[in-house]
């Protein structure tokens, strides 16, 4: 579990980084800046991350293209990539779909929108989901996933990057507004970013529906031997979860609300019964994809 030590380590790191250097950077950039303290503490966590993530990679023998899940012909990755996406929309569409006929969305905000805004929120969305599922595919079902495999093997390495998967999805925004910025702000917002671990039952359904999601991800990479589909799958299904998010609200007051997830009000329990089914008919077209090739 050495590798695993390492990534989580990493990951610790960065979030300790922004209670011991948000409020001096704080103190730099403000008389300069607008910047809100809460972005200027994301930033310096997000970027002690990247910056430790390559001696690590080094140190663990990651810096290649295929240790990263990139090991396959750039038009084959772009193609299984391609038909991620298409699957990764369709069935995340079908869910929203499956919500909608439950009666667990109200579409009142989408009756604004024109065209051109509907058409610019559904391409930002797109960007948005893409580059979510670059970073997290390359760091988790790439690198992390990679790293344990070679040590526990790969179920172990599924597992362990389907809990991290899910746990940092729980890292909340947390605001605090300028004039009440101190010298205890980074260990506060801290504090607010980890605050929904104070409450694991109101979170369980959404962890357990992320860690299932994660592990069909693992499997699909450990299968295919490249994060190509992952990326592809992880990509539509944001693209998606965000369009519903902007264009409607959940009602988690309705008979059937309990499925929807308190923390975000979409994933949860309806979304990790349908995914069940949906990863075992991912592995079995994979595993044939996968089987087909090696002739």
């Amino acid at each position: 579990m050495r590798s695993f030590a390492w990534f989580t380590g990493l990951i610790a790191l960065g979030l300790l980084s922004i209670a011991a250097f948000a409020y001096p950077a704080w103190l730099l950039l403000s008389p300069h800046f607008s910047f809100p303290f809460h972005r200027i503490g994301e930033r310096i966590g997000m970027l002690v991350l990247l910056v430790g993530f390559f001696p690590v990679a080094s140190r663990l023998r990651l810096a290649d293209r295929t240790s990263l899940g990139y090991g396959v012909a750039r038009r084959s990755f772009v193609r299984e990539m391609s038909v991620g996406v298409a699957a990764g929309v369709v069935s995340m569409a079908l869910v929203a779909a499956l919500m909608n006929v439950l009666g667990l969305l109200d579409w009142t905000p989408s009756a604004s929108l024109t065209a051109a805004a509907l058409t610019k929120l559904v391409l930002l969305r797109l960007t948005s989901g893409l580059a979510v599922a670059f970073i997290e595919e390359t760091f988790l079902r790439g690198a992390m996933l990679t790293a344990i495999a070679r040590e526990s093997g790969a179920r172990a390495a599924v597992l362990l990057t389907s809990i991290v998967y899910a746990a940092t999805h729980f890292f909340a925004s947390y605001k605090i507004p300028a004039a009440e910025v101190n010298a205890w702000s980074g260990i506060a917002l801290l504090s607010g970013t980890l605050h929904q671990f104070a409450h694991p039952f109101d979170i369980a359904d959404a962890f357990l529906c992320l860690t299932a999601v994660g592990i069909v991800l693992g499997v699909i990479r450990v299968t295919t031997g490249n994060i190509a589909a992952c990326i592809g799958l992880h990509a539509g299904w944001v693209w998606v979860m965000l369009v519903v998010h902007d264009m409607s609200r959940p009602l988690r007051a309705a008979p059937l609300g309990f499925l929807l997830s308190a923390s975000d009000g979409f994933i949860g329990w309806l979304v990790l019964a349908c995914t069940i089914p949906l990863g075992i008919g991912l592995r079995r077209y994979y595993a044939r994809g996968a089987s087909s090739s090696s002739r």
